[in-house]
């Protein structure tokens, strides 16, 4: 008999229900800024900002991903996954979830991004809107701890995570950000 090992959902909090007082006071601040987070981390990187792709393609969101966006758990959308880094240090893994129907349009471009800030492009904008941040702490026997460890990071038990739904053009993403170690040393 071959054992499945199964990997829990995080538990996403509304910014509206959130108890502060468990969240470290290092990392809540940039939890809860609603602005665009990569322009907050290259005023405070004091040397190479930059965004590595670590991969991006067609996949099946997880199902907390696809409830977020409205969209059937077997449905593949674009999966972005990446670092942000502030010299070669990631600071940040970001995870998008795209679904198919975003992708059309003016909005194909988003396929295609590389390592350009996705960040850059929805809060360049006028069309966009941001739904509610949500708040999880991503924990060891979690799926999404798991990715971000077989991308090659290192990871303590716990960390903390944001995410919202944006719209552009009135069609959906999911961005989630994960700060990783190196964030809870910034005091900025």
């Amino acid at each position: 008999m071959r054992i499945v090992k199964t990997h829990s959902e995080p538990l996403w909090i509304p910014r509206s229900r959130l108890s502060r007082s468990d969240i470290p006071l290092t990392v809540l601040d940039w939890l809860l800024d609603e602005a665009s987070l990569t322009r907050r981390l290259q005023s405070v990187c004091r040397g190479n900002f930059r965004v590595r792709v670590l991969s991006q393609g067609w996949a099946r969101p997880m199902i907390n991903e696809a409830q977020a966006l409205g969209l059937h758990p077997q449905k593949f959308a674009m999966v972005r996954q990446v670092e942000l880094l502030c010299d070669e240090t990631p600071w940040v893994y970001a995870r998008t979830i795209i679904p198919r129907k975003t992708l059309k349009g003016r909005l194909r471009r988003l396929a295609h991004l590389k390592s350009q800030s996705l960040g850059a492009v929805l809060f360049a904008s006028s069309t966009m809107r941001r739904g509610e941040v949500e708040i999880a702490n991503i924990v060891a026997d979690s799926a999404i701890h798991e990715l971000i460890e077989d991308q090659g990071g290192h990871l303590p038990a716990s960390v903390w995570a944001r995410r919202s739904v944006f719209q552009l053009y009135h069609k959906p993403l999911l961005v989630s950000e994960i700060f990783l170690p190196a964030m809870e040393e910034l005091h900025f």
